[in-house]
Parts: C-alpha cells; structure tokens; sequence
C-alpha cells in the first residue's frame, strides 16, 4: 500500500474523535540539526499517520534508518491492534502482524552473534487475557512464539543484549525487572517506574521514576550490577524520552522539547516549542540519530 506523507502547515488538520477503544494519536516526522550544544533546529515537518488519521497511531521504533515500526488501531475496529511498518524513503505501509490478538511496543532484538535472521518482539495480549512478550522474524516467515512462557503482565521492555532484558511489570504499583530469557529468571529493580527505557552510551539504561505527584526522577541502571544512579529530576506526568549518540537525552513536556547532557547541563533547557504546528501535546518521541530524524506521537 502506498502512502502520501503530508507536509503538516500552521494548521493542524482536523481530527474527528469517534467512539473507539483507544485514543486518537497521530505521527510528525522532522528532520533536525543540532548547531550546537544548545542550539537545535527542527525542520521538514510531514505528517506520517493519514492513512489512520482519526484512528491509534502509537509506540514509534526505528526498526533502521528509513523503516518504522508502530502500534496501529483504526476507528472501525475496537477490539485490537496490529504492527505496520512505514518505509519512510519509498512511502509505503506494510501490515506486519495480522491476528484475532493485539500487538504493541514493537523493538528490536540484538543478534545473537552473527546470525542474520533477524527479529523483533513486541507485546501480545492474548485471547485468554494473558499478557505476553512475543518475537518474530523480520521476514516474517514465521507466525512467532512466546519470549517467556511464564512471566505475564508485561507492558513494555527493552533488550540489555540478544537474552536479558528489562521489563515493565504491570501492577499496583508498576515494576521493572531484568529478565534473563534463556531460564525465564527475574530479579526485582524499583517500582513506579515510567513506560519508557532507553540506552545511554555508557550501556546503562535510562528510565523514569515517579517518587511523588510532584517528584519525577530520571535515572539510569546498570543492568549487570543491577544498580541504579540519578541522573537528574525529569518533569511531572512526562514518561517518554530518547537519547542521541552524545549521551543528549530529549524529553517533551506539552509542546515543548527539552534536553539534558550529564558532562555540560545543570539543568533542561528548552530547544523547541511546536504549538506554532498547532499540536496540544507530546507523548511519545523516537529519534534515527544517524539520518537526523524525529518522530513525536501527538493526541
């Protein structure tokens, strides 16, 4: 199927919130030049999502420089999600899972020496409820199986090498764990964490914590000693981030994105505010360092 990305003007495009299972959210893609250390500029702005426009467009994964994988819903059907893929150089959405189940937070897995079939995992919510992590191959010769057998309730996660990972546990509260896939074993980090892990160049692996209403801490664990460091205070109800080749970490907070490098910032400091698009609010964001390119989720 091809696709028309739409170069986004001034004026939002109207969105119509019909009655459905999930929220309305749509795809920007800009491309992005850092100047220097504080100075970024954000241009090309194109709209990703028309195909889906009034429908779940959602959970953005640069599965290589011109692909991304995301989580989609459309408006007629409220009863589950499938992953597509958008080829961003040629224009063209490809469907990627099609089952009677829902798929979410597609991410890709890192391979096992030097095999080339390659795979990704993404979340299963399955017919009986159960809520699983599953892989798949990326030629998608096969239907998958299950990561774990065991562990459930796994909302998000992130692949420390091609066997751990670090998992989003949900419950009250929230809890993250490693995981080691090869024996299913799981060791208890913190709890009240946020939705979103990210790799830092030093191997560690950032996240968010929710210590209060008013207290949000960004922090960092080192996944093989299992310890955990501050890395600075983030901004009350903003989860989701990403982080550049230097170590820059990039959070949204309304329309407005921020950074914070721990060797040159003592604080945030704003580098862009896209109301000027007419957007409301930022939620998730994913960055291909090497081609320059963003993607914000807006609702």
């Amino acid at each position: 199927m091809k696709i028309n990305f739409i170069l986004f003007t001034s004026i939002l495009f109207s969105l119509n919130l019909s009655a459905q299972l999930l929220p309305n959210t749509n795809m920007l893609l800009f491309d992005f030049n850092q100047k220097s250390d504080s100075i970024f500029e954000f241009k090309n702005p194109s709209f990703l999502t028309d195909f889906n426009k009034n429908g779940y467009n959602n959970q953005p994964y640069f599965m290589s420089d011109n692909e991304l994988y995301l989580t989609v819903q459309f408006p007629n059907d409220t009863t589950q999600t499938d992953i597509y893929s958008l080829d961003l150089k040629n224009k063209k959405i490809t469907q990627v899972t099609s089952t009677i189940e829902s798929e979410y937070s597609p991410t890709f897995i890192p391979p096992a020496g030097r095999a080339n079939d390659f795979e990704f995992s993404c979340v299963r919510v399955e017919t009986n409820g159960d809520q699983r992590l599953w892989r798949f191959p990326l030629n998608r010769r096969s239907t998958g199986s299950p990561v774990f057998k065991g562990i459930k309730n796994i909302g998000y996660h992130f692949w420390v090498d091609y066997r751990d990972l670090i998992l989003f546990g949900v419950g009250t509260p929230h809890k993250m764990l490693v995981a080691d896939s090869r024996d299913e074993s799981a060791r208890f980090i913190t709890s009240n964490i946020g939705r979103c892990f990210q790799e830092l160049p030093s191997g560690e692996v950032a996240y968010v914590e929710q210590i209060s209403e008013d207290s949000w801490l960004l922090k960092k664990l080192d996944a093989r000693t299992y310890r955990s460091s501050l890395i600075t205070a983030g901004f009350p109800g903003s989860e989701d981030f990403t982080i550049l080749k230097d170590g820059t970490i990039i959070m949204a907070q309304g329309t407005r994105l921020y950074k914070f490098n721990q060797r040159r910032d003592v604080g945030w400091l704003e580098i862009a505010d896209l109301s000027y698009y007419g957007m409301k609010n930022i939620t998730r964001i994913a960055v291909n360092a090497p081609e320059n390119k963003l993607v914000i989720v807006i609702d």
